[in-house]
C-alpha cells in the first residue's frame, strides 16, 4: 500500500508495483493545485504542509502558462509558511536585498516579492509554491550578470540564495562543499588559510567551474545530487546549460594545494597596445607549457585617458616567470605586482568592478591572432569615441584567453555541454564590457557596443580567425548563447531538458537569462 505522502502522483515518486515487484518511475511535474501541493511538502517533511489551501487550483492543464494565479498571493502563501525568509516590498530588507544587485538594471527590476530560502528544503518549497500558482521566477545567486531579468523578476518571485552559505572541505581535502549563495571571495577567503583553492571567478563575485557534483531543485520540487555516476545526462547538461535545468543549491569543486603566488596589475598607456598584442599572442600559444600561468588584457577609457591593463596571475611565488617576460619588458605607468595570496588578487580585481552603475556586457570569441586583436581594438576606439563622455562612462575591451590544455580539461569527466575541442584552440575571449550612470544613454550604449562585436565578427571572418562560440557569462541579452554550442549539442540539451523538465517550467516561468528555445 502506498504511503500517504506519496499520494500526489503526477508530482514527488510514483511508485508502481507491478508482480511484487517495485519499479520506479519518477515524473518531473511540478503541483497543479493546492492538494498536490501539500502532498509535496509534506513529502520534504515540512511541518506548514497542512497550511496550504486546497481551494488553489488549476484553470488549465498546462500551469506553466503565466498569469493562471496571482504572485501577490503565492507571496502571502510563502509569507505564511516561511516567515522569516519571505519579504514584500514594503519592508526594508526588501529594498536593502534589491539594492545587492551589481548592476542597476538588475536592481531597477522589482518581484512581488523575495525569499531568501536558508536550506535546500525552502529553496525547494518556494519554487513548488510558486510553480503551483503558475507565478514567474528568478534565482539569484551572486547577482553579477548585467542586464534586466537575468536573475531579477518584474511583479513575479525572485528567490535569492544568499542564505545558502555552507562552506567545507573533505578529510584529504580534494573536494570543498560550497553553498551557491556564497561569492569567491567567501570560498577564497575560507580556503587560503588551509593553503588550498578552487578554480573560480576571476572577479570576488561570480563564476563556477571544475564542479563535480551539483545538487538542484528538479521541476517536481525533488532534491537530488547530481554527478558522473548517477545522473550523466543531467552532469553534463548542468555543465553550460544554464539555468535551464533545476535550482542548483550546493557545489562540490575540486581541491587543490595553492600557497603563496605572484600576482598584480600593470598598466601602460594605451601607445603600447602593439608591443602588448605581440607579447599576448606568443603568451597564449606558450600557455600548454606552464599551466601555472594566467592573465587578462583589458583596454578601458578611466578618468579622461585610454589605458591598458594587464592583470596576472602566477600560481608558484616566483618574482620573474619566463613566460611573462615579454610583458615585463614593456614600460607600465604604474604596477601593483606583488607575491600575496589569491584572496588579495580576487579582491583588486572586485575594486575595479565597483556596482551601483548601469552596465552591458557583450561577447565573442576569435582564434589567436595579433592582428585580428589590433582590429578589433581599433573599432572599439572609433566605436566609443562618440559615447566614452557620457555621464559615469567606462567603456572596457577585455581579452582573456582560452588555452589548448584548458579545452582538453573540458573533456573530463564526460565533457560539457560547449562544444570546444582542444584542436581548435587556443582562442581569445573578447567581453566588452561599458558601465554608466544614466538610462536615458541606454540605447546609445547598447547600440555602440553591437556594433563593436559586430564589426570584429565580420573582420575576424575576413582572417579565418572567428570562431561561434559564445560565453555565457558574458554575452548580452540578444545573443543565442546555444548555437554557439553547435546543434548537435542544443539538440542534446533540448532532450535532456525535455526528460527532467517536461511542463518546461524553467523555460517559461523562469524567463531570466538564456533560454534553449523548446518553445
Amino acid at each position: 500500500m502506498l504511503h500517504h505522502g506519496l499520494l500526489a502522483l503526477r508530482v514527488c515518486l510514483l511508485l508502481l508495483f507491478v508482480a511484487g515487484l517495485t519499479a520506479r518511475t519518477e515524473v518531473f511535474a511540478p503541483p497543479t493545485n493546492g492538494h498536490e501541493l501539500s502532498e509535496c511538502l509534506r513529502s520534504l517533511g515540512f511541518p506548514g504542509a497542512d497550511n496550504v489551501p486546497g481551494s488553489i487550483a488549476s484553470t488549465s492543464e498546462d500551469r506553466t502558462v503565466p498569469g493562471q494565479a496571482s504572485c501577490t498571493t503565492a507571496c502571502a502563501l510563502l509569507r505564511s509558511l516561511l516567515r522569516n525568509a519571505t519579504f514584500l516590498p514594503t519592508s526594508p530588507e526588501f529594498q536593502q536585498q534589491q539594492s545587492s544587485y551589481w548592476s542597476n538594471q538588475q536592481a531597477e527590476t522589482q518581484p512581488a516579492c523575495r525569499v531568501l530560502p536558508g536550506s535546500p528544503k525552502e529553496v525547494a518549497i518556494t519554487y513548488l509554491v510558486t510553480a503551483t500558482f503558475g507565478c514567474k521566477f528568478a534565482v539569484k545567486g551572486g547577482g553579477h550578470a548585467s542586464f534586466g531579468g537575468a536573475s531579477s523578476i518584474q511583479n513575479g518571485i525572485t528567490i535569492d540564495l544568499q542564505r545558502l552559505k555552507i562552506t567545507s572541505v573533505n578529510a584529504d581535502s580534494t573536494v570543498t562543499q560550497v553553498g551557491t549563495g556564497n561569492r569567491w571571495i567567501d570560498v577564497y577567503q575560507y580556503l587560503t588559510p588551509k593553503n588550498l583553492s578552487v578554480v573560480g571567478g576571476r572577479v570576488s563575485d561570480i563564476g563556477w567551474h571544475l564542479i563535480l557534483l551539483w545538487t538542484v531543485v528538479l521541476a517536481n520540487g525533488r532534491i537530488t545530487n547530481v554527478n558522473v555516476n548517477t545522473n550523466p545526462d543531467l552532469y553534463w547538461a548542468l555543465r553550460g546549460g544554464g539555468n535551464n535545468f533545476g535550482i542548483v543549491t550546493r557545489l562540490d569543486l575540486e581541491t587543490f594545494p595553492q600557497g603563496q603566488m605572484l600576482g598584480g596589475v600593470n598598466i601602460y598607456p594605451i601607445t603600447a597596445n602593439a608591443s602588448l598584442f605581440a607579447a599576448y599572442q606568443q603568451f597564449v600559444a606558450d600557455q600548454p607549457s606552464d599551466p601555472d600561468a594566467a592573465l587578462i588584457l583589458a583596454f578601458a577609457f578611466f578618468q579622461g585617458s585610454w589605458l591598458v591593463s594587464n592583470n596576472y596571475e602566477y600560481a608558484k611565488p616566483i618574482r620573474d616567470p619566463p613566460i611573462f617576460r615579454d610583458f615585463f619588458a614593456i614600460p607600465t605607468l604604474t604596477s601593483t605586482e606583488r607575491i600575496t595570496n589569491l584572496t588579495d588578487l580576487t579582491a583588486e580585481l572586485t575594486a575595479y568592478n565597483p556596482s551601483g552603475f548601469r552596465e552591458t556586457y557583450i561577447t565573442a570569441t576569435f582564434k589567436n591572432n595579433a592582428e585580428i586583436q589590433r582590429q578589433i581594438l581599433d573599432i572599439f576606439l572609433e566605436e566609443m569615441d562618440p559615447v566614452k563622455g557620457l555621464a559615469g562612462a567606462v567603456p572596457a575591451l577585455v581579452m582573456q584567453p582560452i588555452s589548448k590544455n584548458v579545452i582538453a580539461l573540458f573533456s573530463k569527466n564526460g565533457g560539457n555541454a560547449l562544444g570546444l575541442a582542444d584542436t581548435e584552440g587556443p582562442l581569445i575571449l573578447v567581453n566588452l564590457a561599458f558601465a554608466w550612470s544614466d538610462a536615458a544613454d541606454d540605447a546609445r550604449v547598447y547600440s555602440a557596443t553591437q556594433r563593436v562585436i559586430e564589426r570584429s565578427v565580420t573582420a575576424a571572418k575576413k582572417l579565418g580567425v572567428d570562431h561561434e562560440y559564445i560565453y555565457q557569462n558574458y554575452a548580452a541579452k540578444g545573443q543565442d548563447v546555444f548555437a554557439g554550442y553547435g546543434e548537435t549539442n542544443r539538440q542534446r540539451l533540448i532532450k535532456i531538458s525535455e526528460k527532467y523538465d517536461p511542463k518546461g517550467v524553467f523555460q517559461k516561468l523562469q524567463p531570466g537569462y538564456f533560454k534553449l528555445g523548446r518553445f
